[in-house]
């Protein structure tokens, strides 16, 4: 059975600042790569066939970290696994949208990405993992928006917001997925 660990990458200037990034391309801050550091400290204890990561830097370079500190192959990046595009909102706070557009700046049509549209680019990598890795256990690093939107297409409702750097296991059960852990950040509240 094909198991996925979603890892969303570490912290941010503009999470810190709360500027929504979309597909923008920001890098981690070091407090983003101390993160990783510890993440990766973590998974070199456990036994992954490989990471492969979102091509934004904030993602891949993540995801070279945690390859570097766990051991863990780096097997490359992968355009799908990009966040979702907010089209004009990038770059902005809640303030500033609500200031611009409106609060139902959700509804309006502002080049953003549709669900659909990114469970379509989820569904053909998802088929393409599970037929290049099977029975195999890969970590996927990626984007809280995609990450969330992705477990609600499988039917699962995530429960509290994700975390930079946590962690989220799905096993292959048959023909759908089982929620085996979601949002884990045990790295960052470790002594070691």
């Amino acid at each position: 059975m094909t198991t996925i660990g979603f890892i969303r990458h570490g912290s941010t200037e503009w999470n810190r600042l709360g500027k929504l990034q979309g597909q923008l391309d920001t890098e981690l801050t070091q407090e983003g790569r101390d993160q990783a550091k510890q993440l990766g400290i973590r998974l070199a204890k456990e036994q992954w066939t490989g990471i492969i990561s979102s091509d934004l830097i904030r993602a891949k370079e993540t995801g070279l970290i945690v390859s570097e500190l766990s051991g863990i192959p780096f097997l490359g990046t992968d355009v799908r696994l990009r966040e979702r595009k907010y089209g004009l909102v990038e770059g902005t706070t809640a303030p500033e949208r609500e200031a611009r557009w409106g609060i139902d700046w959700k509804q309006m049509n502002l080049g953003q990405e549709t669900d659909s549209e990114l469970l379509a680019r989820w569904y053909q990598l998802e088929e393409e993992l599970i037929r290049l890795y099977p029975d195999k256990k890969l970590l996927l690093i990626s984007h809280g928006g995609f990450i969330v939107q992705v477990l609600r297409g499988l039917q699962m409702e995530p429960e509290e917001f994700l975390q930079n750097t946590s962690l989220t296991i799905l096993l292959r059960k048959d023909l759908g997925w089982e929620l085996q852990l979601y949002n884990c950040l045990k790295h960052l509240n470790s002594e070691s």
